[in-house]
């Protein structure tokens, strides 16, 4: 198998997430130059790929003979490096969230169509094993008609998680606990229910983590085409990182997703629990979890299967506009009927 040669810009915490997948993959995967600001993140994570070179410099990176670029970088520089990368001619996959804007995500989606490359947009969780089955199993009508949804993060983010250059502020970061924590819940519900939101009304706060501009804590209710209520609750000033819990609830039964484990009760049948099959132990934030390699290597079979990758980023544009109409819900302080 000919290696596909691979790029990265950011080397900060998630970078090691990366690294660890890419040693997993290096039969089919060559990681060929990073960058970062300070080079010397760049360096030390170039160290661990043979032959790779660094920069601080983006520009270097765009000249190389790469095919694929991952981009780690802080929320507000999502749109710029994407761009960038497909301008140049190579496929494009980025950390959540695809943008800080619709608008940016647009731009990104003419970017990619424009060069005839594709953008993917990082949603690890979707490949948790109980999850997948979970949404086949209402694909299939298993669960009846869908009639509501919850979620619950409670984490923490102590006052020294946000002194840096980009974290709390509206600007960069684009919001606080809904964009850049729960919003992979959001993104989990949207992906089971296989509709859209119709209706949001929510609110957020800042209540505690009083260092920082955006909120630490937020709810909300949603409603989507197929009817049901989605309930969401999500706060970054508990005692620790509790396990997160999303529930879907249908005529025949639920699916309680915790942590990474997931919860089946269907009438007339037997409970069941299904397991991760990936091990406990992570690289980096227990709480990114462990699925990232697995939808790096579904996201590179796609291109050498010629076939769209996931998720695309008019998927993770809606996400994004979830997120988005939340903030303007409280903002207002009112229901926003969402967009088509």
């Amino acid at each position: 198998m000919e290696k596909i040669k691979a790029g990265i810009i950011g080397c900060g915490r998630i970078s090691s997430v990366y690294q660890a997948a890419f040693e997993n993959m290096k039969e089919e995967v060559e990681v060929a130059f990073v960058v970062d600001k300070e080079v010397c993140r760049a360096r030390k994570l170039a160290a661990a790929f043979p032959g790779c070179g660094y920069s601080d410099k983006l520009e270097d990176l765009l000249k190389q003979p790469l095919s694929v670029v991952h981009v780690l970088t802080p929320h507000y520089l999502h749109k710029e490096h994407a761009a960038a990368c497909l301008d140049a001619g190579f496929h494009v996959l980025t950390e959540k969230p695809v943008a800080l804007t619709t608008e940016d995500a647009d731009a990104m989606i003419r970017a990619a169509g424009r060069n005839g490359r594709q953008l993917g947009v990082i949603f690890q969780n979707r490949y948790i094993e109980g999850i997948q089955e979970v949404k086949k199993l209402i694909e299939q009508g298993g669960f009846g008609r869908i009639t509501g949804a919850f979620s619950t993060l409670n984490w923490w983010r102590p006052p020294s998680y946000y002194e840096c250059d980009w974290k709390g502020s509206w600007e960069k970061e684009g919001g606080g606990v809904v964009i850049d924590q729960a919003i992979h819940s959001l993104d989990l519900v949207r992906y089971l229910m296989g509709c859209e939101p119709v209706k949001v009304k929510g609110h957020i706060d800042r209540r505690i983590l009083t260092n920082i501009e955006v909120e630490d804590v937020a709810d909300a209710a949603v409603t989507f085409e197929n009817g049901a209520v989605y309930s969401f609750f999500a706060c970054n000033y508990y005692t620790s990182n509790s396990p997160i819990r999303v529930e879907i609830s249908g005529e025949n039964g639920t699916a309680l997703l915790t942590q990474n484990e997931v919860l089946i009760q269907l009438k007339g049948q037997e409970p069941r629990t299904i397991y991760p099959s990936v091990g406990p132990d992570v690289k980096g934030e227990a709480y990114w979890g462990n699925y990232h390699e697995i939808q790096l290597r579904d996201f590179y079979r796609c291109l050498r299967e010629g076939r769209p990758v996931p998720t695309d980023p008019e998927d993770a544009k809606r996400t994004l506009g979830l997120v988005l109409d939340i903030y303007r819900s409280s903002r207002e302080n009112r229901e926003i009927i969402t967009e088509k």
